[in-house]
């Protein structure tokens, strides 16, 4: 392939970046109704997440449902913070590994060295990064092009042991919806949709839905 030479992994990549999603600035938080449905258990309660991006979730009893909605809030919300690209990635060289039809995959060198992802169509389709000891692999199968940015929308999880570099989670499967909300153009999560196999080899899936939503003043 003799266009690899021509390939700018950095820029590619910086493109892709600064072509997700993010919320403005201005962001005060949101509120609305939150349920979590699980192997025939139903949980209702209401929920407040505030500019410190902090859930706080109301009426529900179960500590464990409280944190499971509350983590799903936040991975979401965290997401959507808009931080430019050089403060982020500016002691970071990238490198390609392989061009193919699912995409330009590079391998990261500097500051996050080991990193590795892959951009197609401007959008990035898989992530393979170091988080707090654990390597996260995350491939995107679908995303939503809000016209201001990409979100995704189906994608897998999973995590990796960095010293076997063999898979030590099972694999959870994304299936999320989003709402246009406020005159300001917010897409909100309204409902995410978790599958995953259980001990026993069998689908189990999880289910958080997100309603009334409102943003704060």
């Amino acid at each position: 392939m003799d266009n690899l030479k021509e390939i700018n992994c950095k820029e590619i990549f910086k493109k892709a970046y600064e072509n997700r999603y993010t919320w403005k600035k201005d962001f005060h938080g949101y509120q609305g109704k939150c349920i979590f449905l699980s192997n025939k258990n139903l949980y209702k309660g209401h929920f407040v997440l505030g500019k410190d991006f902090k859930p706080n979730i109301q009426k529900i009893e179960d500590e464990k449902v409280v944190k499971s909605i509350a983590s799903q809030l936040f991975e979401v919300c965290i997401h959507r913070i808009k931080r430019e690209f050089e403060s982020v990635h500016s002691e970071n060289n990238f490198n390609l590994l392989k061009n193919s039809e699912v995409g330009i995959e590079m391998s990261v060198s500097g500051k996050n060295q080991g990193d590795k992802y892959r951009v197609k169509n401007n959008c990035i389709n898989m992530v393979y990064r170091k988080i707090h000891g654990t390597i996260i692999e995350i491939f995107v199968d679908e995303f939503l092009d809000t016209g201001t940015g990409f979100l995704s929308k189906k994608y897998s999880s999973q995590q990796i042991d960095p010293d076997t570099l063999k898979t030590n989670s099972q694999k959870l499967e994304y299936d999320d919806e989003f709402l246009n909300i406020g005159k300001d153009d917010y897409w909100i999560l309204n409902s995410r949709t978790i599958k995953y196999l259980n001990q026993n080899q069998e689908e189990e899936k999880q289910k958080f839905i997100f309603e009334d939503l409102c943003l704060l003043n």
